[in-house]
């Protein structure tokens, strides 16, 4: 079953993806998704051998430097050559941490009783508050994202779903999910929690608002990337982790 699952994946998250601010372009080789945005670009599926590996590297380098655009190869850890991400790294690439790709049928999924209410966010304001969130539990700042997330909802509100959990008007926990283009899937992103708030049922109660909007939305499919503080718990609910990828970042190529 799982390899069956990993071919679906394969054909429709990866070759025939398609993804909204991208121009989708394909080659004998790869498939890149090239930004129209200020997001970077991306190329999510190839197909290399040892013999050409290293001579499509360089194109797409040369590709993009003619675009004046960084972009990211996402390797799995079926991909082929088996030293792809070795090899990458030679080329200049960052090589970022492993994340486990768990997917699970909607079908198999059991909702939890939970009393948490979870509220969906559709304004500027609700994203602001994840944006904060996302700034005190990462340690980081996160603007960017919240341009991407306001721009996706206005310009399609029909594929990108955000949800949060309110103390008063606290928002202390939030997660979103993309309802994918031409595809059985739905993607899952976010599930932070502030720290105080954590193992209080907050990630199983978005997970579960998040598959009943999936249904709804007529996908088969649940996916997401997960961190290993995310893992233990999706396995719980029903996922299964069915490769690993890495994000391989460009060498700077702006001009």
């Amino acid at each position: 079953m799982l390899k069956d699952l990993q071919i679906i994946f394969h054909e429709e998250m990866r070759v025939n993806a398609q993804a909204p601010g991208f121009r989708r372009e394909e080659s004998d080789h790869v498939v890149r998704h090239v930004s129209l945005t200020t997001d970077n670009s991306f190329i999510i599926a190839s197909s290399l051998t040892e013999e050409n590996v290293d001579t499509v590297i360089q194109a797409e380098l040369k590709y993009f430097r003619s675009l004046n655009q960084s972009f990211e190869w996402k390797v799995y850890s079926y991909d082929q050559p088996n030293d792809l991400t070795d090899t990458l790294k030679e080329h200049g690439f960052t090589i970022g941490d492993p994340e486990a790709l768990m997917v699970m049928p909607i079908n198999e999924y059991q909702c939890p009783d939970t009393s948490i209410t979870v509220q969906e966010i559709t304004d500027k304001k609700g994203i602001n508050d994840i944006i904060e969130l996302e700034n005190t539990v990462w340690n980081e700042p996160h603007q960017e994202l919240g341009e991407r997330l306001w721009r996706d909802k206005q310009v399609h509100p029909d594929s990108l779903f955000l949800y949060g959990i309110y103390d008063n008007e606290k928002l202390v926990s939030a997660a979103w999910m993309y309802i994918e283009m031409n595809s059985s899937f739905a993607s899952l992103w976010g599930g932070s929690t502030l720290k105080e708030y954590r193992k209080q049922g907050h990630y199983s109660a978005l997970l579960a608002t998040r598959v009943q909007k999936a249904r709804e939305c007529g996908r088969s499919y649940l996916m997401v990337d997960a961190s290993p503080m995310s893992r233990p718990i999706l396995e719980k609910n029903g996922f299964h982790c069915l490769a690993y990828s890495y994000p391989c970042d460009s060498p700077s190529i702006l001009k």
